[in-house]
C-alpha cells in the first residue's frame, strides 16, 4: 500500500509518496507562492499532479493554527489562508479515499516516531527550530492534538518577559530562538555581518569564535531548553527531538539546550529526559502526514 503525505509551510510545500514501512518513494517540493488563497492551493494541486497519486490515503500537515473540528487552517505565515478549508479542498482531489489533517508540529513528531529518532518511544516532544519554532506531542504512542488540534505549539510558550511576539505574547520561545530572530538579535548586539546574513552565516561566525554569534546560539538554546524542560515536567516525557534548519548548527545549539534542560528539569521523573537531533532532515512532515492514514492507531483523535 502507498500513501500521500503533504506538508504545507510558510516557505515551502512538499509532498511525497510513502509506503507502508514509512519509506519515501518519491517526493516533490515547491516554494509556497504569494497571492490569493487559491494560488497557494494551486501549488499543492501541482505537486499532486506531478506525483504518482495512485494511493490508499492522504495525510496533510499544515502550519497552524489549525481547527481540526472544521478542517480549516489559518497559518500565521500564510496570510492568504484564514479559515481555509484545507481538508475539504484536498478531499475534492481524492474523493474516494481517506484524507486526514493535522498540524505540522504533531506530524513532525509522528514522522520521527514512525521511522526516525523516536522509534519505540511512547511519550515524546518533536520540535522544529527554523524560521519559526514549532512542536508536537506523541503521548502514549499516539499523536496528541489537544482541544482544537494545536497542542504542542511550543514556540509560543513564554520563557521570558520580553521581547514582544507577533502572536501578542511576551518572551515566547520563537522570538528568542528562531533563526531570523537570533540573527536580528546578533546584529543588534553589533555582529558584523552582511545585510542578508542568515542562521548558517551566524553558525559559521560562532564556529570561528565570534563572541556575539556564540551568545546568540546560547540565548536560543537556553530558551528552547527551558521550554523542553517545562513540557517534559507537564507531560512526563522521556524524549525531545529537535529538528529544523537551525538544528543543523549541531552542538552550537544542542549544548545550551541540554544545559538548560539539566538546570530546569530537576524532578526525579524527568531526570532521564533525553534531547536528540531529528533523523529526518527534510521528510519528517511528509512521513508524519502519511502516518495519519497509514497508522490509524497513532493518528491524533480529532476533537469532538
Amino acid at each position: 500500500m502507498a500513501y500521500l503525505g503533504i506538508d504545507v509551510g510558510g516557505t515551502k510545500i512538499a509532498a511525497g509518496v510513502v509506503d507502508s514501512e514509512g519509506t519515501v518513494l518519491d517526493r516533490l517540493q515547491v516554494p509556497t507562492p504569494e497571492g490569493t488563497a487559491d494560488a497557494v492551493f494551486a501549488a499543492i494541486t501541482e505537486c499532486v499532479r506531478q506525483l504518482d497519486t495512485a494511493v490508499d490515503g492522504v495525510g496533510v500537515a499544515s502550519a497552524g493554527p489549525v481547527d481540526l473540528r472544521a478542517g480549516t487552517v489559518s497559518p500565521v505565515n500564510i496570510a492568504e489562508w484564514r479559515g481555509f478549508p484545507l481538508r475539504d479542498r484536498v478531499a475534492e482531489l481524492f474523493p474516494h479515499i481517506p484524507v486526514e489533517l493535522a498540524g505540522d508540529g504533531v506530524c513532525m513528531a509522528l514522522g520521527e516516531h514512525w521511522t526516525g529518532a523516536g522509534q519505540g518511544v511512547a511519550d515524546l516532544l518533536g520540535l522544529v527550530v527554523s524560521t519559526g519554532v514549532g512542536g508536537g506531542l506523541v503521548l502514549g504512542g499516539r499523536g496528541y492534538p489537544g482541544r482544537t488540534g494545536n497542542a504542542g505549539h511550543i514556540g509560543h510558550m513564554a520563557v521570558a518577559t520580553e521581547p514582544a511576539c507577533p502572536c501578542g505574547g511576551l518572551g515566547c520561545v520563537e522570538v528568542r530562538a528562531s533563526g531570523p530572530n537570533i540573527v536580528a538579535w546578533a546584529k543588534a548586539q553589533g555582529w558584523a555581518a552582511p545585510a542578508d546574513a542568515d542562521g548558517k552565516a551566524l553558525a559559521d561566525g560562532a564556529r570561528a569564535g565570534d563572541e556575539i554569534a556564540l551568545a546568540a546560539f546560547a540565548r536560543s538554546g537556553q530558551a528552547v531548553g527551558m521550554a523542553i524542560a517545562a513540557a517534559a515536567v507537564l507531560f512526563d516525557l522521556e524524549l525531545a527531538i529537535v529538528g529544523g534548519g537551525l538544528a543543523q548548527a549541531g552542538d552550537l545549539l544542542f549544548d545550551p539546550i541540554r544545559a538548560a534542560v539539566a538546570t530546569h528539569a530537576k524532578l526525579s521523573y524527568v531526570s532521564d529526559l533525553r534531547v536528540v537531533a531529528a533523523e529526518h532532515t527534510k521528510d519528517a512532515g511528509i512521513v508524519g502526514a502519511a502516518s495519519l492514514v497509514a497508522r490509524p492507531a497513532t493518528t491524533p483523535t480529532p476533537p469532538e
